[in-house]
């Protein structure tokens, strides 16, 4: 459904009301998926003050270098300061007249050159030059400098976030450095990267990730491989039995060591950190089509113990890491009714392509699996944007997440 008519009736006050209305338990009301009331309150009170994964360190390796990252109707420029070699996220949008300084999607510059009419920004946003503004009685090139968002650098992802008195994340994310570092993905490769263009809201995106009830009925590949699909009663002995081979296969320690800490339950509102490791099933060592390895083992990894790694980086970032290739999956929101849904494959830094690896067998399982997304949260749209529907109970083992999503974005939205 690419548009939703504007309710005329909408208000910040029945956003408040429909909050005071929800049914513990149960899924939300398909007012909140229609609203461009809540869609601007959740850019505001959500998703611009949460740690947001924009990239990878890879993407700006010299000097100068540039790529946009987008989010709602905004851009951000990440790069690679001249002067530092710090990582600078700096909004698209000149101080003039807030033209877009920067139209390539990514390129190599000394300076940004607003082309409409010529300020010229330094790579750490500074204002370098302002054509005849002299004239202007008080000017000063130093109130006008590019206006930026917070950075956090880790494992070579970069993180930001436009709520400059935003915690920090980094202690968030130390507690599962056990678990990430052995995968070296600062110094990663790229193998591939897509972005899924859904027509739905993103609320019905990031759940549809949340939860794996769906697994068994729409993922049939990945329900051969992977035990998440099953309640945990049922793939309890799987998981033990690989935890307790994980570091003499793997040669990594603490591998069963989980942390979890999202939503209401994380440090602050907006930096969730978690990763646990499930078993795959008998015969299945990768997240491939056939289950067998599919590049080199990355950074620390000996050997295949049959486990993925599973990791929430804040509210809207995920990774899916197997011990020779991981999984980056980026949830955006572009508009009511639009969502980028990203992915990122990343190999072994030093690997070639054609080589140590087959992009296509690389990408096969969860290119399919998005897919297949795509196609049943666009069905969840439709119908859950009906005048008639009704929401139903959450699943309280498989849609556990799910509950704690909508616990967490009712109480932010609630607040004053």
């Amino acid at each position: 459904m690419k548009f939703i008519a504007t309710n005329v009736e909408d208000s910040p006050i029945k956003l408040k009301q429909k909050i005071g209305e929800h049914k513990e338990g149960f899924a939300l009301d398909n007012y909140f998926y229609r609203s461009h009331v809540a869609f601007e309150q959740e850019l505001d009170k959500l998703v611009f003050k949460s740690w947001l994964c924009a990239g990878h360190v890879s993407q700006i390796p010299n000097a100068g270098d540039y790529f946009l990252y987008k989010i709602g109707e905004d851009e951000v420029i990440i790069t690679n300061d001249h002067k530092s070699g710090e990582v600078k996220a700096l909004l698209n949008i000149c101080r003039h007249r807030g033209a877009r300084v920067v139209e390539e999607e990514t390129g190599n510059k000394r300076t940004f050159v607003c082309p409409y009419h010529g300020w010229v920004f330094e790579t750490d946003g500074t204002l370098k030059a302002a054509r005849h503004m002299e004239k202007k009685e008080g000017f000063n090139c130093q109130d006008y400098h590019l206006k930026s968002a917070k950075v956090e650098v880790r494992w070579g992802l970069i993180f930001i976030n436009f709520d400059q008195d935003a915690e920090e994340f980094s202690p968030s994310l130390s507690e599962i450095d056990h678990l990430m570092n052995p995968f070296h993905l600062d110094t990663a490769k790229i193998a591939h990267a897509k972005t899924y263009e859904v027509d739905a809201n993103w609320k019905f995106v990031l759940e549809n990730y949340l939860e794996c009830y769906h697994c068994a009925t729409s993922h049939r590949n990945y329900s051969k491989s992977h035990t998440l699909k099953d309640l945990y009663e049922v793939s309890e002995s799987n998981n033990e039995a690989m935890w307790a081979r994980s570091e003499q296969a793997t040669g990594v320690p603490n591998l069963d060591k989980a942390y979890y800490s999202i939503y209401r339950d994380a440090k602050h509102s907006g930096g969730c950190s978690y990763s646990s490791r499930y078993a795959l099933f008998d015969g299945y060592v990768t997240g491939s089509e056939d289950g067998k390895p599919v590049a080199p083992l990355m950074g620390d990894y000996k050997g295949y113990d049959g486990g993925a790694q599973d990791v929430q980086l804040g509210p809207l970032n995920f990774m899916l890491n197997y011990p020779d290739h991981c999984v980056l999956y980026r949830f955006t929101p572009r508009s009511l009714t639009k969502t980028d849904m990203e992915i990122v494959w990343f190999v072994k830094g030093d690997a070639q392509e054609g080589v140590d690896y087959d992009v296509d067998k690389v990408t096969w399982l969860w290119h399919y699996t998005t897919l297949e997304d795509e196609f049943i949260i666009t069905r969840n749209s439709e119908g859950a944007n009906s005048r008639f529907f009704e929401p139903g109970p959450y699943h309280p083992e498989f849609e556990e997440v799910s509950l704690q999503f909508v616990d967490w974005y009712l109480h932010e939205l609630n607040k004053d």
